[in-house]
């Protein structure tokens, strides 16, 4: 092109160079999966402190498990059952997830409740398994008494537990037989502690008591224990029931006091004509101890709905727990209000007879 000569268009551009990296619309779909992860993660692994309760198992105190009765009696004639007389459980389940809690939660059949009421800082859930099948081996001894009291069996009273470096631990042996303490007879465990009013730490006192069949006789001086003035025997005495004859009750995995009741119930069923239940299915729940009073337990919603699910139409209530089970039954189970084991044979007797029971 000469010099001078007029041009009417400027040059083609060259090429855009192409942009490098993520655009922002893609790392903004970036972070959010990261962040949907993130979330996915932390509710999937993230543990709350919260534990979640819901209806558990329930089991006949009439039937069997594992291929033998729940409720035997070895020496002694029974009589034949029928029906149920089902005690009811509430799982209790830890170390639940974020999204664990929410499912629990949404479904309406558990609830959540914090992690403490049920844990002490630093118990571990076998801690806690131990007290629970301890409070249970405990509920069998008491319901055992509480029947054969009510059926006018006779009881003994033995040294459940023993102080080491007691009075009593020089002595006495677990499961010995008290006969009488500081020379007052022992007649029920409630006897013991008054036999020690008036006796100060450093006093001599006899005790009187049988070890495997031998009657024995021995001085003991009285130690001190923390917030008491009288002496201190060391010995944890619990009524026992005195029959020639053997009652087991076969239940693993359970753990509470709460089958007392039931528990109690079969083996006054089983050892009494007709059948306490009239042959229906029968529920209920009740902590019970050696005088046979019935005592307010936990979860009482839980072990109604479980109790219903199963086939129940009548479920036996401790008189403390009356307020909430009635704002909180299912439809078509009965509700019967005990106070004690005698109330419960009486209303069932009644129930079985066409008759009427107290209501909650």
């Amino acid at each position: 092109m000469s010099e001078g000569t007029a041009v009417d268009q400027a040059p083609a551009p060259l090429p855009a160079a192409p942009r490098r990296g993520l655009t922002r619309r893609t790392w903004t779909l970036v972070v959010s999966l990261l962040l949907v992860l993130a979330l996915g993660l932390l509710g999937g692994f993230a543990r709350v402190p919260y534990v979640a309760l819901g209806p558990g198992p329930t089991y006949d105190t009439l039937g069997q498990v594992n291929g033998g009765d729940v409720v035997s009696i070895e020496g002694q004639g029974t009589f034949p059952t029928g029906g149920r007389l089902t005690m009811t459980t509430v799982s209790l389940m830890d170390d639940v997830s974020l999204f664990g809690a929410l499912g629990l939660w949404v479904s309406g059949r558990h609830a959540l409740a914090p992690r403490e009421e049920f844990f002490r800082p630093g118990e571990s859930q076998e801690d806690v398994r131990n007290q629970n099948v301890k409070a249970f081996e405990d509920s069998q001894s008491s319901a055992e008494v509480a029947a054969l009291r009510y059926l006018d069996h006779p009881v003994k009273v033995v040294a459940a537990e023993i102080t080491e470096n007691s009075a009593a631990d020089q002595v006495l042996e677990p499961n010995d037989r008290l006969l009488a303490v500081n020379g007052r007879p022992v007649a029920t465990a409630e006897d013991v502690r008054p036999a020690l009013e008036g006796t100060k730490p450093g006093d001599r006192v006899e005790l009187t008591f049988e070890h495997e069949g031998e009657r024995r006789t021995a001085a003991v001086t009285l130690g001190t224990a923390e917030g008491r003035d009288t002496g201190f025997l060391g010995v944890l005495p619990l009524d026992r029931a005195d029959v020639p004859f053997d009652i087991k009750i076969s239940l693993s995995d359970v753990g509470g006091p709460s089958a007392g009741l039931l528990f109690a119930l079969a083996i006054v069923d089983k050892l009494t004509p007709g059948e306490l239940n009239g042959g229906e299915s029968v529920a209920g729940t009740g902590e019970i101890n050696e005088k046979g009073e019935v005592g307010r337990i936990g979860g009482i919603a839980f072990k109604m709905v479980a109790a219903r699910e199963g086939g129940a139409t009548v479920f036996l209530v401790p008189a403390g727990n009356c307020a909430e089970a009635r704002q909180q039954a299912p439809e078509g189970l009965r509700l019967v209000r005990v106070e004690t084991l005698d109330d419960a044979v009486s209303s069932l007797e009644s129930l079985n007879r066409g008759g009427d029971a107290p209501a909650c």
